[in-house]
């Protein structure tokens, strides 16, 4: 069951939820309804009630016997990934192209409905539920300390970093992959450890193609090789 699902199941029955935020692990999604009942939703599928009022949660999310957790059914295929971009729209375009032809759902901010929402909600409303999210970093601004031109360099465009930030907050540093353009000339947009880097100059299929597959494999999607 996904958080989704838990969201839609208890809308469905009048349960408010409260708050809601990410297990300290990362490892699921905690919501805190009204009725002081809490609903721990796992990234596995796996889902347990815990605190006050519980019974009519759990009828809610179908949840019987003495036990509160649900088995997690057959986990349906990872597909949708959230893509975060600056000012080089060739670049945008290869990588949505060759998402789609792995049978992916990119998920492009200015092509979802803006429902009234300002941008920045419209993007915390996107990447909600999304499986895995590629930042591609393009030379596209000029910068350098104060004072320091000479260390003048390209960079990355600040709602890029912003919005990779956000995204390393809500799915994890192994869930965020860093398409970074010319890394030659290239200020990295982060020095934060550990982060998926990968570097390419024009052709992203060719050059960053099979190392954002295995990026992508080892969190649980599956590509086909005759795809790539």
């Amino acid at each position: 069951m996904t958080v989704s699902d838990v969201r839609d199941r208890l809308n469905r029955a009048g349960l408010d939820v409260a708050e809601e935020s990410r297990l300290p692990n990362n490892t699921g999604t905690k919501l805190k309804l009204s009725c002081g009942a809490i609903v721990n939703a796992f990234d596995s599928g796996n889902v347990n009630v815990q605190g006050k009022g519980m019974e009519p949660v759990k009828a809610a999310l179908g949840l019987t016997g003495t036990t509160s957790a649900v088995a997690a059914p057959v986990e349906a295929p990872k597909t949708k990934v959230f893509v975060v971009y600056g000012h080089d729209p060739n670049s945008r375009h290869q990588l949505e192209a060759m998402l789609r032809r792995w049978g992916l759902e990119p998920l492009i901010l200015d092509q979802l409905p803006t429902e009234g929402q300002t941008v920045i909600e419209k993007l915390e409303s996107a990447i909600t539920d999304v499986d895995f999210a590629v930042v591609l970093a393009t030379p596209d601004d000029e910068g350098f300390r104060a004072g320091q031109p000479g260390e003048k360099a390209f960079r990355a465009r600040q709602n890029v970093v912003l919005e990779m930030g956000m995204l390393l907050a809500r799915l994890g540093r192994h869930r965020v992959a860093i398409l970074l353009k010319e890394q030659a000339t290239m200020e990295r947009p982060s020095d934060i450890q550990g982060l998926i880097y990968i570097p390419f100059t024009a052709d992203i299929a060719r050059e960053a193609g099979v190392s954002l597959a295995r990026a992508m494999d080892a969190q649980g999607f599956r590509i086909e090789i005759a795809k790539l």
